[in-house]
């Protein structure tokens, strides 16, 4: 500053320090525009990464990033549309997954009925009640399997329809036991219920039925002759707890993390993969919540922990 003030007394004698201010305004200006010009350099590359990333993922490639540079609130936007990307590609593959396993879960009784339709056309097979029946026992799986698909769509948009009224949890245990004691004695399983809890929660009774039909026969296929199921209702401070209990051979852990996943199921299960699903779906939306305790050799506990209503 010195400097410049000598100079300009040099140069321009006494009268040189009127310039000054015009001269630090100038210098000021100058300053100015060299930070707004950097600025703008070092927003317009990060926000042209972002433009090119968003056409990308506008023609399909899901879960493209882009390096998170720049000014902050750049950063910022960058880090949300790299999360964005993400949960785009996420959903894409469980959608493409859903409709494979869709596919291949409808493919199986559509096969076994075709056969067995067309091997009684050409005479292959008697039109008698014996494959007659089997064709209708496809055909309801078919229906049970559209209607679980039904059911997990409607969940999935928070339109899956509640038609409450007070229910005593534990009679519905007893009525959903008996109605499936058949299907354990051909398995050579004991089943049975205990319901130590009687008051009434603003349940849907066929929604709640279909829980503990899904979680009870899920348990008998998963124990071996000769073991147990045992179904109780209890409270637990304010709650009432749904029990399961099978003696069955249990999970390890990678196995139990799985199993609350859609059509995912063991080597050796008939089933399709969406009991338990569908089961966790129906508690949640009572307000509830399902815990799982298994391990090898233990069996499997499946808990339904639901709210009462206060006194």
């Amino acid at each position: 500053m010195g400097l410049a003030l000598w100079l300009i007394r040099t140069l321009f004698g006494a009268q040189g320090f009127a310039l000054v201010p015009a001269i630090l305004l100038l210098i000021a200006g100058v300053l100015i525009a060299r930070g707004v010009v950097r600025g703008v350099r070092g927003t317009a590359g990060p926000l042209g990464d972002l433009i090119e990333a968003s056409a990308r993922v506008e023609a399909g490639e899901f879960g493209r990033q882009v390096t998170q540079r720049g000014p902050r609130e750049v950063r910022a936007l960058a880090g949300a549309f790299n999360a964005m990307s993400s949960r785009l590609a996420e959903t894409d593959s469980r959608r493409r997954q859903l409709l494979a396993d869709v596919s291949h879960e409808l493919r199986t009784p559509l096969t076994v009925i075709q056969g067995n339709v067309e091997g009684m056309l050409d005479g292959v097979y008697p039109a008698d009640r014996e494959h007659l029946e089997h064709v209708l026992a496809e055909t309801r799986q078919l229906e049970r399997l559209i209607e679980d698909l039904r059911t997990m769509s409607l969940a999935d948009a928070g339109a899956l329809p509640l038609h409450r009224e007070p229910t005593a949890l534990g009679a519905l245990v007893t009525d959903a036991v008996a109605a499936l004691e058949p299907q354990a004695a051909e398995a050579g399983i004991e089943l049975t219920a205990v319901a130590a809890d009687a008051r009434e929660l603003e349940l849907d009774p066929r929604r709640m039925r279909q829980v503990i039909a899904n979680l009870v026969s899920n348990a008998i296929r998963h124990t071996p002759r000769g073991g147990s199921v045992r179904v109780s209702v209890a409270s637990e401070g304010r709650d009432v707890v749904l029990t399961v209990v099978d003696t069955g051979s249990g999970m390890d852990p990678e196995t139990a993390s799985m199993a609350f996943h859609r059509f995912w199921k063991s080597a050796d299960s008939p089933g399709a993969g969406l009991g338990l699903p569908i089961a966790r779906d129906l508690v949640r939306a009572h307000g509830g919540e399902v815990e799982l305790q298994t391990a090898p050799g233990e069996g499997t506990t499946v808990r339904v922990r639901l709210a009462a209503p206060a006194p």
